[in-house]
């Protein structure tokens, strides 16, 4: 048994090589060999095509970005001089105070000796009498009129800060008109009309922080009057009173003769 099998293993050791020799031709099968490939071939061609297509559509874009980029700008490469100080000034502290700090500071002794930079007389604080005698003003009763002068030195304090800074920013403003009239990019023109605008605003808030100002005076004198109108009609009626009073109290005392007078006939 295990020398039939041997032989067997002998047999098919020699016949392999033998059938190996031979070379099968089949046309048909070559042929759809040739096909396939032909096939895979287009598909691949294909494939570049579409690359190359896309790869020029990426080329067109690209070249309209440049195109765009050289028209309409860059805004990032684009720094205007005049922003920084206009973001300084947009962030400043306003100067003048409001009203109820002024009114806080307010005191008469202040009020007695004004004399607005040299404009009005000093009242002062005493003031003699014919005969020698030294009077003390009540300071308290001045409070009113100090209120008026402190919002008044109030108001010129603005309206110099904001005159210097109108100034300033109406510069600032012809800058900026000059170089929009000379802009060669969107992207440029974009950002000198959006400096523009912010600075006719910063323009604009300074009117508002004089208006302001003189706002708080005009109310202080407002106040003032009305309430001197209103110490003199207390005045009035305690007068009218005190002399009702006075009257009352003299008819109490003194009657009047109201029965005819009898003279002796002689």
């Amino acid at each position: 048994m295990k020398r039939l099998i041997a032989l067997a293993f002998v047999t098919i050791a020699f016949a392999i090589p033998v059938r190996a020799q031979w070379i099968v031709y089949d046309p048909v099968n070559n042929l759809q060999q040739i096909l396939n490939t032909a096939q895979e071939i287009a598909k691949f061609i294909e494939v570049i095509n579409n690359q190359v297509q896309q790869i020029e559509t990426l080329t067109d874009q690209l070249d309209e970005f440049r195109d765009y980029k050289e028209k309409f700008g860059d805004p990032r490469a684009i720094a205007l001089a005049m922003v920084p100080a206009l973001n300084a000034d947009l962030m400043r502290t306003e100067l003048g105070d409001d009203l109820d700090d002024l009114l806080t500071i307010a005191d008469g002794t202040f009020a007695l000796n004004y004399d607005g930079g040299g404009i009005f007389q000093i009242v002062g604080e005493t003031f003699t009498t014919p005969r020698g005698q030294v009077i003390t003003r009540p300071a308290d009763e001045y409070k009113p009129f100090a209120a008026v002068s402190r919002t008044a030195d109030n108001y010129m304090t603005v309206a110099e800060d904001v005159a210097a800074r109108r100034v300033a920013i109406k510069n600032q403003i012809a800058q900026t008109t000059a170089q929009l009239r000379s802009a060669t990019t969107d992207a440029e023109v974009q950002k000198l009309q959006g400096v523009l605008s912010s600075l006719n605003a910063d323009l604009a808030s300074t009117d508002s922080e004089v208006n302001q100002a003189i706002g708080s005076a005009l109310v202080q004198d407002i106040q003032n009057r009305n309430d001197q109108q209103k110490q003199q009609r207390a005045l009035l009626e305690r007068q009218n009173a005190e002399f009702e009073e006075a009257i009352t109290n003299y008819t109490a005392k003194f009657r009047l003769l109201n029965a005819p007078s009898v003279f002796p006939t002689p």
